[in-house]
């Protein structure tokens, strides 16, 4: 089935001026502060999630979630249920008339379990979108609303991996993983990746080396990532990667600048002589503790460092993407750290005092990818990469979004990709 000219035409005027978001979020729907219930999270984060849809009309839109459901997933189901639900049905997204929602809900396999989400929306002024078999290998049309759950390994309209045990840190078992989804809208082809790489277990041994040995975890893991989503099993597109990569700045050249006039105490277990703390102090002005330092604690005096500016003159410490450099490409970044935020649901813009401020979730494309991306030719801000509610609590993670708009043309010719008109 061949495109017509008319129909090119049309659709691609209907692309110049139609943005598509994708959003990153970190959402916990398990509740470890207690006062945080989860209704009141709930709310705050579909407020203010709505009000970016409102301001930025994407017609395209994903939503990627990790930690959905949080440690304790079964005990947290009805909360993700009532997510799910109101999100599907607000009068927010009345406009999305076709949406996929994709949960791994199945807890009870340590062998696959990655507790990620992803939710995919689509305008009513949208035609003719397609989404990828990968059993198949042809491209179907969405059409209706379709949740997914339980066992996504059958699922054909995606690939999800669990990474394997011994990329995991000491091989414990954790949810950490992908989900990959592929798109066709008019002659444009992309893959929209779903991840969650592996967190600092401790700040103490993430302090030791520069750059962290959880750092060279997570890049292993993300270079496995990028490596399967680029394979010979399937035509390659251009992809976007977004979700919680636990970027993390490197530990011990942070704490060299932010401590470089002070001196260190070190604590060690009596039974064991292990380093359990470092305390940094002034080496005037009364010796004021300036920095403590445990496993589960990063308790600095000044909160301001990460909130001044956005934080953007520690972004010179945020290294780990820089390996990737020749695959990856991410805008500037013009907002805060992204985590750990407190969960306390007075203190929106209070960072918790357990993990250094950092830019773990982030939205990266490929090269081709940033081709894709319309670009302006005035002084109109067409693309936006920020993050979400920064005055409200929005649970340990605030999330992260791009909005942009497809460049008319973009992505292979049609006659290359025919494919996707194939309706099924």
């Amino acid at each position: 089935m061949q495109w017509s000219q008319e129909l090119r035409k049309t659709l691609e005027k209907t692309f110049q001026r139609s943005p598509a978001l994708f959003s990153v979020s970190a959402l916990h729907l398990s509740v470890r502060h207690r006062s945080l219930e989860p209704e009141n999270l709930q709310k705050n984060w579909l407020r203010e999630f709505y009000q970016v849809v409102h301001a930025h009309k994407p017609h395209f839109m994903a939503l990627h979630c990790q930690e959905f459901g949080g440690k304790n997933y079964e005990a947290s189901m009805s909360h993700v249920d009532k997510f799910v639900k109101e999100l599907l049905s607000s009068d927010a997204m009345k406009d999305y008339n076709r949406a996929r929602v994709y949960l791994d809900e199945n807890y009870k396999s340590q062998e696959h379990f990655t507790a990620l989400g992803s939710f995919y929306f689509l305008h009513e002024s949208l035609k003719n979108i397609y989404q990828f078999d990968f059993k198949a290998k042809k491209y179907k049309k969405v059409t209706g609303k379709e949740i997914y759950s339980d066992t996504l390994e059958s699922t054909p309209m995606l690939e999800k991996e669990k990474f394997p045990q011994d990329y995991f840190p000491e091989c414990k078992w954790s949810r950490k993983g992908f989900i990959r989804t592929r798109w066709c809208i008019t002659d444009c082809a992309f893959d929209l990746v779903n991840i969650h790489l592996f967190h600092d277990a401790s700040n103490l041994i993430a302090w030791e080396t520069s750059p962290s040995v959880y750092s060279g975890i997570r890049h292993k893991a993300l270079g496995y990532v990028l490596d399967r989503i680029i394979d010979q099993r399937f035509e390659k597109v251009s992809y976007f990667v977004f979700g919680d990569f636990n970027f993390r700045l490197d530990a011990k050249a942070v704490v060299e600048t932010l401590c470089a006039k002070a001196t260190m105490q070190t604590i060690r277990a009596a039974d064991t002589n292990e380093v359990v703390k470092l305390i940094f102090r002034e080496s005037d002005n009364d010796r004021k503790v300036m920095l403590q330092l445990e496993k589960k604690l990063f308790d600095y005096f000044n909160q301001d460092v990460f909130r001044d500016n956005n934080g953007t003159a520690l972004l010179e410490f945020d290294r780990e993407l820089s390996v990737f450099k020749d695959r990856l490409y991410e805008l500037d970044i013009s907002f805060p750290p992204s985590y750990p935020y407190s969960e306390d649901s007075s203190q929106g813009r209070q960072y918790m005092n357990t993990r250094c401020p950092a830019w773990c979730d982030r939205i990266l494309m490929s090269h081709s990818a940033k081709e894709l991306i319309l670009k302006a030719e005035n002084d109109e801000k067409i693309v936006i990469y920020d993050h979400i509610g920064p005055n409200v609590c929005m649970g340990d993670h605030k999330p992260v979004f791009l909005s942009f708009r497809i460049a008319a043309g973009a992505g292979k010719p049609i006659a290359n990709v025919h494919k996707c008109c194939v309706v099924q």
